[in-house]
């Protein structure tokens, strides 16, 4: 049986700054980081933009790991044994641990329709899945996206400067007004159409249809457009399957119930990134964000939490997303729900902050190119 001081179960923006974070402040003790996926930690926000239209290459993507971390890839943890602090690994290793990072992820939202099982439509989580709406597309026109968030907004901008006629269908009204309200909603669904992408809002997805490979997509309004290939914007769903095995407490959310430390109800065993539902002393309420900038916080945090430091985690969460080199947002919050708005700059110039406000107090902020009002604005929210 191995022997590891500290096991990290899941490579991937968590697992791999939890693992940098330990030799940063220059702990010397063993450190396994097991991941499922055939590749090093990587930064998947570059799947959708920089990577999917070839301004980078994959090891362009790869993450830093320290060289003297005992590093897994293509292999699993089958079964956690907190109580025996004990890991069984999918090529029937086993491992014993002094102490432990639960950082699974979170796996693509997938959505059961007719004709969900036809070639050509595609969900993007991984490197590999990038790879193959890449080639694909080479030798497509017409693509539909399924989504009106970040991902389907992100590969409609992409696809479309590699000249691919893109159209978006959606639940929401306007593209990305569920978090961040109508007045952007409209704001970037004008942006998107003034490039050439068309949007369906308030007009879900219904059925897919054609013999072996989907050539159109019906909605809910019963429009139907033609489609030469998909791809499934849909979100994902935290990876809790070894949590709950393991009889892990799991939050309000699906996620890993954890304190306001990232510690899970297990001795010695922490969380982080998309399964890690921690008490959020800033917020004063449970809290699960799914974005890589928070991972990679919560896995510092939770190395830093193994070798002694008591404090709760503080890291306001933070977001952004690139619409081609068409617009930058960046976010700070999150708003579980606000009631006012104040808008400062001018969505005409492209420079513009949102406040949102609970009553009298702001609960989050989004900017395009207004550094200082952003900057203002974590300030307050992180001083509660």
């Amino acid at each position: 049986m191995a022997v590891a001081d500290v096991l990290i179960v899941g490579a991937g923006a968590a697992g791999s700054a939890c693992a940098a974070e330990l030799r940063e402040q220059g702990f010397g003790g063993s450190v396994v980081l097991v991941g499922r996926e055939p590749e090093p930690p990587y930064e998947r926000p570059f799947l959708s933009k920089d990577y999917m239209r070839g301004a980078l290459d994959r090891p362009g993507t790869y993450l830093p790991v320290p060289a003297d971390v005992d590093l897994r890839e293509r292999t699993s943890v089958m079964k956690l044994d907190p109580a025996a602090r004990r890991a069984t690994l999918s090529g029937g290793d086993e491992v014993s641990y002094e102490h432990a990072l639960l950082a699974t992820g979170a796996n693509v939202r997938r959505l059961r329709v007719d004709g969900g099982q036809l070639d050509g439509i595609h969900y993007l989580r991984a490197l590999a899945n990038a790879d193959a709406i890449r080639a694909e597309a080479e030798n497509v026109e017409r693509v539909v996206l399924v989504g009106g968030s970040y991902i389907a907004c992100e590969v409609a901008a992409t696809l479309t400067g590699l000249g691919k006629q893109c159209t978006l269908i959606m639940q929401e009204e306007t593209p990305m007004s569920t978090g961040f309200g109508d007045a952007v909603g409209r704001f970037v669904g004008g942006l998107l159409r003034d490039h050439g992408i068309e949007w369906r809002g308030a007009d879900p997805l219904e059925r897919f249809e054609g013999e072996s490979r989907v050539e159109r997509v019906v909605t809910a309004s019963g429009a139907s457009l033609e489609a030469d290939m998909v791809v499934m914007g849909t979100g994902a769903v935290p990876d809790v399957m070894l949590a709950r095995s393991a009889g892990l407490a799991l939050g309000e959310t699906g996620g890993v119930a954890c304190d306001a430390g990232l510690r899970t109800s297990a001795d010695r065993l922490w969380a982080a990134g998309d399964p890690c539902e921690y008490d959020s002393v800033i917020h004063g309420r449970r809290l699960r964000v799914e974005h890589f900038e928070v991972a990679r916080a919560q896995g510092a945090h939770a190395a830093r939490a193994m070798l002694g430091d008591g404090d709760p985690y503080r890291e306001l969460p933070y977001f952004w997303t690139d619409l081609g080199d068409w617009l930058t947002l960046e976010y700070v919050g999150p708003a579980e729900r606000w009631d006012r708005e104040e808008l400062r700059g001018s969505f005409d110039d492209g420079a513009f902050a949102v406040l949102y406000y609970a009553g009298e107090r702001l609960v989050a902020a989004l900017a395009a190119n207004r550094p200082d009002d952003l900057e203002e604005a974590r300030a307050a929210l992180a001083a509660a």
